[in-house]
């Protein structure tokens, strides 16, 4: 992408985020004025995507920030709080709206469906717009693309609320409501979870997902190399993998201990695509707590 490209790109992303942010301003006050949770519901999953938007773009632009005396790996992890953040708000939002929606199936209160159906069919247009804007560009970038997908979901959540209110004005169903509510909330959660389960799991550092058996395998097939323990990694985002190992060698010069551990980072960052390597070589050291054994060079 050619820097013309990216300006363009830039600006999209503005204009998008700018009219998700006037649709949920506009959801918000016509939720209230016509007392539909269903419409209320459809503004805040509009706010965390424009929220997912702002802090990803954000998020990414201190993620690019050096590394410094107390930011050792950088700020890689200013995305993965962002989103753990924007999580947790919309679970927490989704979670209070279902509570209201119950209590209005059993104390039902009156809506105005013209009001609800009007804001409605202003959010789906102005959805429809933000998805003809992404769709340009959205095969081409991961970014763009789930932008695209994010707009096209509340488009169909916009549809979904535009049929409620229909149902109310010919019909005064007003039970529909917070169903839709419900509904809405509902998927919100199911599409919020896994982001909150993957924040989480980087955040505590839990190891990725790795052959950790074959690593230590292939580590020990490298020349000089007896045994392997203490293997240990992480993420630092969602992609860049840190590992760290100890290493049984034979007793043998400095220069030649430097040639195996430049093997194994070169063999970790091809096969496994691995970002930052740390092995620590040792002789006798560690022996009993070995994780795999060559017993052919033993």
């Amino acid at each position: 992408m050619d820097h013309q490209e990216e300006q363009m790109t830039g600006m999209r992303f503005l204009f998008v985020t700018v009219l998700n942010l006037l649709i949920t301003a506009a959801e918000i006050v016509g939720g209230l004025l016509s007392g539909s949770l269903a419409l209320l519901s459809d503004a805040f999953h509009n706010l965390g995507d424009s929220l997912s938007i702002v802090l990803g773009y954000v998020a990414q632009r201190i993620s690019g920030k050096p590394q410094n005396r107390q930011r050792t790996f950088g700020y890689r992890r200013a995305e993965i709080l962002a989103a753990f953040v924007n999580g947790l708000f919309l679970i927490g939002v989704s979670i209070v709206l279902m509570v209201e929606a119950a209590r209005r199936f059993a104390k039902p209160e009156p809506i105005n469906g013209d009001i609800m159906l009007i804001v409605a069919v202003i959010g789906l247009a102005a959805n429809l717009l933000s998805a003809v804007l992404m769709h340009h560009g959205s095969k081409d970038s991961l970014n763009i693309k789930a932008t695209y997908l994010h707009v096209l979901a509340d488009a169909l959540s916009s549809v979904a609320v535009i049929i409620g209110g229909i149902l109310i004005v010919l019909f005064d169903i007003t039970w529909v409501d917070p169903l839709l509510t419900l509904l809405v909330s509902f998927y919100i959660i199911y599409e919020t979870w896994p982001v909150i389960h993957e924040t989480v799991q980087i955040l505590m550092q839990t190891a990725p997902k790795l052959d950790y058996d074959q690593i230590a395998a292939d580590i020990v097939e490298i020349p000089g190399v007896l045994r392997v323990h203490h293997i240990h990694a992480w993420l630092i985002d969602e992609n860049k993998i840190v590992f760290s190992a100890h290493v049984n060698m034979k007793d043998v010069k400095l220069s030649e201990v430097e040639k195996t551990v430049a093997q194994i980072s070169s063999m970790l960052t091809e096969r496994y695509h691995i970002c930052h390597v740390t092995i620590q070589p040792e002789v006798h050291h560690g022996e009993t707590d070995a994780l795999f054994v060559n017993k052919d060079k033993v």
